[in-house]
């Protein structure tokens, strides 16, 4: 497993995260122990969670597996969990106020059974809330050292932007990670989210890095998922995206691309679409989410994954966004070139 910065933070991290979505929904705490276990023992150090995930419970299992795990197995994980969505139906209850932060932070410290985390992330941006008082909200927990970084996740890049500079502006600590949505199948965020993180020196820790499990090669064209899988167990969840994604053309040319270099690399699908979003401008470490034991050893194994120039460029031309000429497409280029040469 390799390291890489928290960010502009010295704080280092494995390129692979463990995600915790699924710890008490589709893994329970059995598995989702081993899943801890095997990750730690992998040299994976980073695991994230979120105090919405199975209503606490996935805060609650990590927890016990800290308290039950010796010190020299749990002291190298380094812990980021999130806050922003409602844990109860009150007017405060959600958001990112200094009251609901505040709560929610103590709540997951409780359900940890832990003083302090070391990665608190904004869950996502709140349109209603002054920026300076979550700003400052976060500073404060940095200074009472109950966190240690923060960060934000499902943040556009004006957002991030505003937010790194309101926090220089009123010398505050400033934020380290970003976690948006990222995947061959989900590239939007290289117009602007990117180049803003990039700006600002964050890291990001790309979630959904397998396109909602299209990657991984389990589904098929025109055809339902059924059995074991999470739209077959549970269609209601998700099956009109299930169909939009099925009916777009360039679903099928990213699976066939990434199937292709699978197969001339004698390595699973899922690898090789991981080992594409952890080597990408400003990826700090790439979110796995499994729900087994099996699913996470086939994931850990991109650890040890790199794709060479020309798979990069394959995969890159099958998977590239459409855009329009301006502001992104080839009239936006043209612009930004002569803007750089000091035209107009």
């Amino acid at each position: 497993m390799d390291y890489r910065l928290l960010g502009h933070s010295g704080c280092a991290v494995s390129t692979l995260a463990l995600g915790t979505m699924t710890f008490g929904a589709e893994s329970d705490e059995a598995v989702s122990h081993a899943q801890l276990d095997r990750f730690v023992e992998a040299g994976g150090n980073l695991v994230d969670t979120a105090d919405v995930y199975s209503a606490g419970t996935s805060e609650q299992i990590i927890g016990r597996w800290f308290a039950q795990r010796p010190a020299d197995v749990t002291q190298g994980v380094v812990l980021a969990t999130k806050g922003r969505f409602p844990m109860d139906a009150t007017a405060n209850g959600l958001g990112l106020s200094a009251r609901h932060l505040t709560r929610a932070l103590d709540a997951s410290l409780t359900r940890l059974g832990l003083d302090s985390v070391d990665l608190y992330q904004c869950h996502a941006f709140d349109a209603l809330t002054p920026l300076g008082e979550t700003l400052r909200t976060l500073d404060g927990m940095v200074r009472s050292g109950k966190i240690r970084y923060y960060g934000f996740s499902n943040f556009t890049g004006w957002q991030l932007t505003k937010a790194v500079h309101l926090a220089r502006a009123l010398n505050l600590a400033p934020p380290v990670t970003l976690q948006p949505q990222y995947s061959l199948l989900a590239r939007e965020i290289e117009w602007e989210i990117v180049p803003a993180a990039e700006d600002a020196g964050l890291g990001l820790l790309p979630w959904s890095p397998l396109g909602g499990g299209w990657l991984s090669g389990k589904y098929r064209r025109d055809e339902r998922p059924t059995g074991a899988t999470r739209l077959g167990e549970d269609p209601g969840r998700g099956m009109e995206a299930f169909d939009k994604r099925n009916d777009e053309a360039l679903t099928w040319d990213v699976v066939e691309a990434v199937q292709d270099v699978a197969e001339a690399r004698g390595t699973s699908m899922a690898q090789v679409a991981l080992a594409w979003v952890t080597d990408r401008p400003a990826v700090t470490s790439t979110i796995l989410g499994a729900r087994t034991v099996e699913q996470l050893e086939d994931n850990l194994a991109a650890a040890d994954l790199h794709l060479t120039a020309e798979e990069t460029q394959r995969l890159d031309a099958a998977s590239a966004p459409a855009v329009r000429d301006y502001p992104y497409g080839v009239m936006g280029v043209e612009q930004r070139e002569r803007n750089i040469a000091g035209g107009r």
